[in-house]
């Protein structure tokens, strides 16, 4: 499975929620594999911590180097890294027993945003078909809003190696009216997923089907996280998540194409970086949170939460 991760904004929390969904992958036993297709900012191995691969990784010569290079040619592969073997984490270096494969994909350290072209794309269908035969997970994590890794995506899944693969499609943003807003302008209005994928011979229904937003950083407006608050306050919030909730269902972006919902939780906002069970163990992390990466996971696999409504 092919699963696509973007956000019309930046700081929606995409990389790193899509980041330990792979790492849930993996603890279940799945192959799993994450792309750093955020070209303009390779960040993915700061989130793994793997010290060779912070901001992408370096690269030289006839083999070695991310996926800028191979995307442009000047290598036959991009270069795998085993997350399991290559983090200075060490609730990471300690494999746990019945857990998958978990391997990062990286940028190209200094790389940056490059134009679309017929060959890019051939060789990015080539790769996710390399992929798709061996991991039963492969999230790419796209660049922000309408960028070239969208565009060079949505004609490499086009092709007709990759029409048979269940490709999914993440859209992720803040619960804010300016996000929600955004997310809906990307995923369904002119230039955006469904109209460029048009483009390149995509189904639009089949498009829209595949496609599913993802709320991050929620505050329960109704939980005990808000108890603290003044009755005003808690009043003004909960009226804000009814608005809030009207206008996601007036742009499609409502309960019938919501996948799911990641809580507000320190550890994310300060550190963004994996959590492991130990990390909610020491009560630094909420439990709420990794319910709902698992959760999350294994949506993606349960046919049910893509069915059309």
């Amino acid at each position: 499975m092919l699963v696509f991760v973007t956000s019309h904004k930046g700081g929606t929390g995409r990389s790193v929620t899509a980041a330990n969904i792979a790492y849930r992958s993996a603890l279940s036993g799945r192959p799993t594999c994450y792309l750093d297709y955020d070209f303009g900012s390779p960040t993915a191995g700061i989130t793994f911590q793997i010290p060779q691969a912070v901001n992408g990784v370096e690269g030289a010569g006839p083999n070695g180097g991310g996926l800028h290079r191979y995307l442009r040619g000047e290598i036959p592969s991009p270069e795998q890294l085993d997350v399991w073997g290559t983090s200075e984490r060490a609730s990471l270096r300690q494999r746990p027993i019945g857990s998958g494969p978990l391997v990062l994909l990286p940028g190209q350290r200094n790389g940056s945003e490059f134009g679309f072209t017929n060959d890019i794309a051939k060789r990015c269908a080539e790769l996710f078909l390399r992929l798709e035969e061996e991991f039963d997970l492969t999230l790419v994590d796209l660049s922000a809003g309408r960028s070239y890794a969208s565009q060079i995506a949505l004609a490499a899944t086009a092709t007709s190696t990759l029409r048979k693969v269940a490709v999914r499609w993440l859209v992720f943003h803040r619960w804010t009216p300016q996000h929600v807003t955004a997310a809906a302008d990307l995923a369904f209005e002119a230039g955006g997923i469904v109209a460029m994928g048009k483009e390149y011979g995509h189904e639009p229904d089949r498009l829209r089907e595949s496609l599913r937003f993802i709320r991050t950083a929620v505050i329960d407006s109704r939980g005990p996280e808000v108890g603290h608050l003044g009755l005003a306050q808690q009043a003004f919030l909960r009226k804000c998540d009814t608005e809030l909730s009207e206008l996601a269902r007036r742009r499609g972006v409502g309960r019938t194409t919501l996948l799911g919902e990641v809580p507000l939780d320190p550890l994310l906002q300060w550190r963004e970086q994996l959590i492991s069970d130990h990390d909610v163990q020491s009560k630094i992390a909420n439990v709420k949170t990794v319910d709902a990466f698992v959760d999350l996971t294994e949506k993606l696999f349960d046919e049910t939460a893509w069915d059309t409504a």
